[in-house]
């Protein structure tokens, strides 16, 4: 459980949204500013960085609305919340949940090395 939380949270770190400017090997290089960057810096992790985290942002809002990124810096303080929602039967919930889904694989594509 903590680990699936914790991939979670790094999902997040790694994926952030906003205009994209893929160096040669599809990383992000232009940065956001923004609330996923905000939790990411303000988080615990170790791999924290503001490179990182203004990547995660980018994709943030290249992929999920204002909402979700609302509900995605939840995650950072209480990462159960992450299972809560992914578990939920509610549809606003599952579809959420897909859409961060999509959003964290770009993150970690995109945002890979920093």
């Amino acid at each position: 459980m903590r680990i699936l939380c914790g991939a979670v949270a790094l999902a997040i770190l790694a994926g952030c949204g906003g205009q994209r400017a893929p160096d040669n090997y599809g990383r992000v290089t232009t940065f956001s500013s923004g609330p996923v960057n905000t939790a990411c810096m303000t988080s615990d992790r170790k791999a924290r960085n503001s490179q990182l985290c203004g990547c995660i942002q980018t994709v943030a809002n290249r992929e999920l609305s204002r909402q979700d990124q609302r509900i995605a810096v939840t995650f950072f303080k209480d990462p159960h919340r992450a299972q809560e929602i992914r578990q939920s039967d509610r549809p606003n919930h599952e579809n959420f949940w897909k859409r961060y889904k999509a959003f964290s694989a770009q993150a970690e594509q995109s945002c890979r090395g920093y």
